[in-house]
């Protein structure tokens, strides 16, 4: 009976199809063309003798097995690097990994402010961010070996049980706007709010429906010029003076600065949440210990003090 034999290029093609989703994307990262890619990918999975890839939409994605291969196929290429890294001189000791996901709606800053601890443990962590919806990150947890996910909301009772969440902190929430909206909304906040241009979240996500309720009980009915999903965005065109957006108090010094805009007003009774998740096997991370312990210190902002 013939033993296998791995073709390393071939498992190296598959590699790429994976961390890009599509063999579209990853021909053109390593300039080949796609029926190339996709015959390699063949032959990989008549050697192996099962199916690696499916589709998902317009994504292609592991299956079970082809989960399994790719986490080989990530400590393979990793040590490939680690041995071109030595051989040029360079730090042999490889860095903690720490695969994070950011869901969309959670502000960059606060995220930021989460992992910024990883970068000063005593030893050296190399962190991976994977962006999207917290549907999305979630289903991609497992084959990504995502070791954490940043998010605005828990897990609900029908989500996986093998993950869990930790309650990382909350703020109340600021009204902000360009230099042109400010001075006509500030005077008579929140009344003044009433028929604003508004810059709102998506409606799936958390803040958007705590503020829903907030305008509902004060009796505005903002003019909806734009609903984002992704916070960063949203601030982007919040800054060219389209309408007002929210933010968390919390950051409200890093956003006017890199934003160039004002505060408007800070709504104390609509607070935005933070969480972690991870899988129950991830608990021993070191990391991911590190940044939950001390997440409640980096999301403590001395300067929110009420509504203003």
């Amino acid at each position: 009976m013939s033993k296998r034999r791995l073709n390393y290029q071939h498992l190296f093609y598959f590699w790429q199809v994976v961390r890009e989703q599509s063999v579209s994307a990853a021909a053109s990262k390593l300039h080949l063309a796609q029926p190339t890619i996709s015959s390699q990918l063949a032959m990989l999975e008549e050697a192996l003798g099962e199916r690696l890839l499916h589709k998902e939409g317009r994504r292609l994605v592991p299956t079970e097995t082809g989960r399994l291969v790719f986490q080989y196929a990530e400590e393979i290429f990793s040590l490939g690097q680690e041995l071109i890294n030595t051989l040029k001189g360079r730090p042999s000791g490889r860095a903690m990994r720490l695969t994070v996901g950011v869901s969309d709606a959670l502000p960059k800053l606060v995220a930021y402010r989460l992992l910024e601890p990883a970068f000063h443990l005593d030893e050296p962590v190399q962190i991976i961010c994977y962006e999207g919806p917290i549907e999305r990150l979630m289903a991609e947890m497992v084959w990504r070996e995502i070791d954490l996910i940043l998010t605005d909301a828990p897990l609900t009772p029908a989500s996986s049980s093998k993950a869990f969440s930790y309650f990382l902190g909350e703020s109340a929430v600021c009204v902000f706007a360009a230099p042109a909206l400010v001075d006509r909304y500030r005077a008579g906040f929140p009344a003044s709010l009433n028929g604003a241009p508004f810059l709102l979240p998506t409606s799936n996500t958390a803040l958007r429906r705590s503020l829903e309720q907030w305008f509902h009980a004060q009796g505005i009915l903002p003019r909806v010029q734009a609903e984002i999903e992704d916070s960063a965005l949203l601030k982007t065109f919040g800054s060219s003076g389209i309408g007002l957006f929210i933010a968390p108090a919390l950051v409200a010094e890093e956003i006017m600065a890199q934003y160039g805009v004002s505060i408007v007003g800070q709504i104390e009774a609509v607070r935005e949440q933070f969480y972690a998740i991870a899988q129950q096997r991830k608990q021993a991370h070191l990391v991911v210990n590190a940044i939950l312990d001390r997440a409640q210190d980096r999301l403590y902002s001395p300067t929110e003090s009420g509504s203003i």
